[in-house]
């Protein structure tokens, strides 16, 4: 029997990145929690950073929502479970409505969420009426919840975009509008946003983006949505039972998928975490795990560890798995040279070095065959690496074009591509197991 639960859910997007959707979707959960109201935030697409913003304002972890990565029944369980336990469901978009395939769009029509559009009103008039009216009609199908103006000048400029929405767009719903300022926005970087412990005043921040969006959209008009739960929800199999798994976690490796460490906890493993800042050991553990993050940033405490380097030294020597991820992997190869051309030693691990660059090297969706089979996840970095290791594999792209490179270097495994394990729960517990 399908069991159903059912929850208010708004999918939060916008005409392209940089509109404002973290800030806005993060002051509805901070102003719903402040409500009383249970929330479950989730993030489309792969990214790390939103989430740890949007966590932050609703209090709870953000999960990723990927049709992709994750697949149409793990996305609907997800979905399920927290309509179970939530009154409002908030879901932020990637990029643009229509971009990436599968795109926010999509995830909102499988679903069946309604959309609330962010459009960056600043420098903008009654062109603000016509994007929203493209937007709506590129897909009509979509469930258009409205569209709330981001960065306005004043109550004039507010009332010249709501008048916008007249004629072929008068049946859009304008939902309000937010200010410009400094005290409303999250600085970011090369990779995304700042990351929250980077903030002093993201509490604060978030309160004020609270207090304002609290007069434009109402919650108690987002319609509640229904989620089946899937036929067969069954738990993994205990392919981790007792394993220890060390996992790096700080201001240099935090690009961590919560749903990757609820599934090894889910298989079985016991999972301990580290600072690769402090100058201490690893853990005792049968595996590692060096997520990516922001290690070209802390690069010269990273190279005075050399507890941490001996310790990840001594681990792989004694035949121990250890998968290292992106800024993960740039920690075990023998230099890292940052954005200000300074040149770190670090592990020494892997053969060759990494480089930072002033643009961005790659960005894509990407699977790799495993013995256990396939399992999906994607890059995105600056940096570049050279090195005299044969890759083990090659990732494949979304599209079908030869991905990064994956090396297997005795018990190591490393990998520029930022692994989401729930694809195959399988395949990413073996990469845990001698």
């Amino acid at each position: 029997m399908v069991t159903t639960a059912a929850a208010r859910a708004l999918l939060i997007s916008a005409p392209a990145s940089g509109q404002g959707k973290t800030a806005v979707t993060a002051a509805l959960a901070r102003h719903a929690v402040r409500t009383g109201r249970r929330v479950r935030v989730f993030k489309t697409g792969p990214d790390f950073i939103d989430p740890m913003i949007l966590g932050r304002a609703a209090g709870q972890p953000v999960y990723q929502l990927d049709l992709w990565m994750g697949g149409v029944s793990h996305c609907r369980q997800l979905l399920h479970q927290a309509a179970c336990e939530a009154d409002l469901i908030l879901v932020e978009g990637v990029m643009g409505l229509y971009d990436g395939d599968p795109s926010s769009a999509d995830l909102a029509q499988v679903f069946h969420l309604p959309v609330a559009l962010v459009i960056d009103g600043n420098a903008m008039a009654q062109t603000f009426g016509a994007v929203a009216l493209g937007l709506s009609n590129y897909r009509p199908s979509l469930a258009l919840q409205g569209v709330l103006a981001n960065r306005v000048g004043g109550p004039g400029h507010t009332a010249m975009l709501a008048a916008s929405l007249s004629g072929p767009a008068a049946a859009i719903r304008f939902l309000g509008a937010l200010p410009q300022g400094e005290g409303l926005t999250i600085p970011d970087r090369h990779l995304g946003l700042v990351q929250p412990e980077e903030i002093a005043d993201l509490d604060a921040r978030l309160e004020r983006a609270a207090d304002a969006i609290a007069p434009t959209l109402q919650l108690d008009e987002i319609a509640a949505v229904s989620f089946p739960a899937e036929h067969r929800a069954e738990p993994p199999p205990p392919l981790l039972a007792g394993v220890r798994v060390a996992v790096a976690r700080d201001a240099a490796f935090s690009f961590i998928y919560p749903a990757n460490m609820a599934l090894l906890q889910e298989m079985g493993a016991r999972v301990s975490y580290f600072s690769a800042l402090a100058h201490e050991p690893v853990p005792e553990a049968e595996a590692i795990y060096l997520p990516g993050g922001y290690p070209e940033l802390h690069a010269e405490r990273l190279a005075c560890n050399l507890a941490l380097h001996q310790s990840l030294r001594g681990h792989v020597s004694a035949g121990k798995p250890l998968l290292a991820e992106c800024g993960g992997m740039m920690l075990l190869f023998e230099h890292l040279t940052d954005l200000s051309g300074r040149r770190h030693a670090m592990a020494g691990l892997l053969p060759g070095e990494t480089a930072m660059q002033p643009t961005l090297q790659a960005l894509a969706l990407q699977s790799v065959d495993f013995l256990r089979g396939e399992l999906r996840g994607h890059s995105f970095h600056h940096s570049r690496m050279q090195t005299s290791l044969t890759p083990a594999c090659r990732g494949r792209t979304q599209r079908g074009t030869v991905g990064e490179a994956v090396f297997r270097h005795g018990s190591l495994t490393a990998s520029y591509i930022h692994f989401y394990w729930p694809s195959n729960p399988s395949a990413a517990a073996a990469l845990f197991l001698r």
